[in-house]
């Protein structure tokens, strides 16, 4: 057996070790812990869906769209192909208050669980549910689970099922559901305890008997309204964060990937009734956006994680302010990649280029949307590029699992938009070198598909350098100099994520330093992403943080107490001068000044004046 020569072997190397101590790290500090080991539960109520079995074939709808004439119901179907998954009923009003109302009963009992409890059912998720002796299309109504580890042994069915909602490819999945999933279940495991602890706070002279700290308490039912282009992980982020805080979750799930709720859900729920706790804790539901308001004003609820679009996210906000209910908006962006000249693998680049752009067919809110060069490494990564998206492929990964790059977009309803930028592009300038229009698959022709596009020498004066396309597009923009590379990337409302590849540390630190983002990425894309660090962005693109300390603290209500350091010995007396009724107004405020020179002054000889002072007129 024969080795390529030029294979990359120390970074084999280090690849192969990282995910050695990875696995290894993850079995003893997460999942190996005697106080919290998962022995013995039997788990119920997960059903893998009919669908997700190869030889399922549904009905292709001839007209595909979540609206059904003559009926309330959501028609679920798969973008990528238009085969009916089934009909979900949406949430009422009245079903809304039944929901909030059961996650508040819930939440009473849960707030009084330790971390250590709360541990258990996230590391719960972290295992495997396995049907025992189960043909794959039986009804599995009727069986036992045993727990094996679930997200690492389950992902192909976990995968299969964001696939056939949303059209994704499982490659996709697995990076953009998966992985970052299992990855927020590992840190708050890990960390969330630490992040949570009661943090002690200085005090100062005056108040040097007292002991002060910040204690972060469960805020009661909060909710999450999430956006369809990551299903399975927009429906356990939320759940994570908010389970191990101490609160109940109503999360509404978007009506375009309604259709795999049902499924997340049930192994949230079947994690917590394993571990003897209610599975009313969690209240998923769906509706259409004129009842979602009821939800977003709705007086149970302490919090709301929006993830969606600028517009809808005014009404939420409209709506949240009738009961003032605090929001975290993460409103995506229009994330820009600048590429310095001292680039020294352009290769490797484009690579990490193409993931940042065509990742979901571009359904990424920190997908890349432009590509900011330097004039001396333009044309050749254009040339690259060119070669790479013209070997792209589009269609359903789920039919045809060897044959599929791309896969397909959640609705066609954008197309004609995206063409109009592309055309009007076109004629100011910019040159489409690739795509630029919907494709009709000879396959799936019901599917929603748009071409992989690229689009350069585009300039920032034009509208498709300013608006989030969220699609299949490759825009390059060339920059003068340094200086006008970062004048470029703020020249949009968004201000989400970045990223910046060259090889002079005070250069990408001049980039990172003058970029107007949440968050950046130095030599790669995204991976703020993939280590549990604050996520959220700044002007258009929102405001709060989901992630990291941030994140967890931000669902929490920050108490502030003070109290007495010995309590047996010292404590507050108000002192004779300014006990009512004040008997002496002068003589009062002499006391007063004493006191704040005494704990402010600035030299010694201040505070032994104000101390004379307090003396004297005490």
């Amino acid at each position: 057996m024969t080795f390529p020569a030029d294979l990359p072997w120390l970074e084999v190397f280090i690849f192969v070790l990282s995910i050695t101590l990875v696995f290894t790290v993850l079995n003893y500090t997460v999942l190996s812990n005697d106080d919290e080991r998962l022995s013995g539960f039997k788990l119920r109520g997960i059903y893998v869906p009919e669908q997700c079995n190869p030889d399922w074939q549904g009905e292709v709808l001839l007209e595909p769209s979540i609206k059904t004439p003559g009926s309330s119901a959501i028609q679920c179907y798969c973008p990528a192909n238009g085969r009916l998954l089934g009909l979900v009923n949406p949430a009422t009003p009245d079903g809304i208050d039944r929901a909030v109302a059961k996650a508040q009963k819930a939440q009473i009992a849960w707030a009084k669980t330790t971390y250590k409890q709360r541990r258990k059912v996230l590391k719960t998720l972290l295992l495997y549910v396995k049907p025992i002796g189960a043909n794959f299309a039986r009804n599995q109504s009727n069986e036992s689970y045993f727990l094996s580890r679930y997200v690492l042994n389950n992902q192909d069915t976990i995968a299969t099922v964001a696939c056939l909602d949303s059209g994704k490819t499982k490659i996709d999945a697995s990076l953009g559901e998966i992985l970052v999933t299992v990855e927020k279940l590992k840190w708050t495991i890990q960390y969330g305890e630490k992040a949570l602890k009661a943090q002690k706070r200085p005090t100062n002279f005056l108040m040097i008997y007292k002991i002060n700290e910040i204690r972060w308490e469960p805020l009661g039912v909060v909710a999450a309204c999430v956006s369809w282009n990551y299903p399975f992980h927009n429906f356990m982020g939320p759940l994570i964060s908010t389970l191990f805080t101490g609160s109940a979750l109503v999360l509404k799930a978007s009506e375009f990937t309604a259709w795999s709720t049902d499924y997340f859900a049930s192994i949230a729920r079947a994690a917590l009734t394993s571990c003897g706790h209610s599975p009313n804790l969690i209240q998923p539901l769906v509706c259409w956006p004129e009842t979602a308001s009821h939800l977003t004003s709705h007086p149970g609820i302490s919090h709301i994680t929006f993830i969606g679009s600028r517009p809808i996210a005014h009404h939420v906000a409209l709506s949240a302010a009738r009961s003032l209910t605090p929001l975290c908006l993460e409103l995506g962006g229009k994330d820009p990649a600048i590429i310095l000249d001292d680039v020294k693998n352009l290769d490797k680049i484009s690579s990490i280029l193409m993931r940042g752009i065509f990742q979901s067919a571009g359904q990424n809110c920190i997908g890349i949307e432009r590509i900011i060069c330097l004039p001396h490494i333009y044309h050749p990564l254009v040339a690259i590029l060119e070669t790479q998206i013209k070997a792209l492929r589009v269609g359903s990964a789920l039919d045809d699992p060897d044959d599929v790059d791309v896969g397909s977009m959640i609705s066609d309803s954008r197309f004609t938009h995206l063409e109009k930028l592309i055309a009007e592009a076109s004629a100011e300038g910019a040159r489409c070198l690739w795509g630029g229009s919907r494709y009709k698959h000879p396959k799936y022709p019901k599917g929603h598909y748009f071409q992989p596009t690229l689009l350069v020498d585009v300039r920032s004066s034009m509208r498709i350098a300013k608006e989030e396309l969220f699609a299949p597009v490759c825009v390059l923009m060339r920059a003068a100099s340094l200086e006008r590379a970062v004048e470029m990337a703020n020249s949009t409302p968004y201000a989400l994520g970045a990223s910046v590849f060259g090889t002079n540390s005070k250069n990408l630190e001049k980039i990172v330093a003058g970029v107007k983002a949440g968050m950046v990425s130095v030599n790669d894309f995204a991976v703020y992403y993939a280590v549990s660090l604050p996520f959220g962005g700044v002007k258009g693109s929102g405001y709060g943080r989901f992630g990291g300390d941030e994140g967890l603290r931000s669902i929490c209500n920050p108490k502030a107490v003070c109290q007495d350091r010995f309590p047996s010995w010292i404590s507050t007396s108000i002192p004779p001068a300014l006990n009512y009724p004040i008997k002496g107004a002068a003589r009062a405020w002499q006391f007063c000044e004493g006191v704040v020179e005494l704990g402010y002054g600035l030299d010694w000889w201040s505070r032994v004046g104000g101390l004379w002072r307090v003396v004297k007129n005490g």
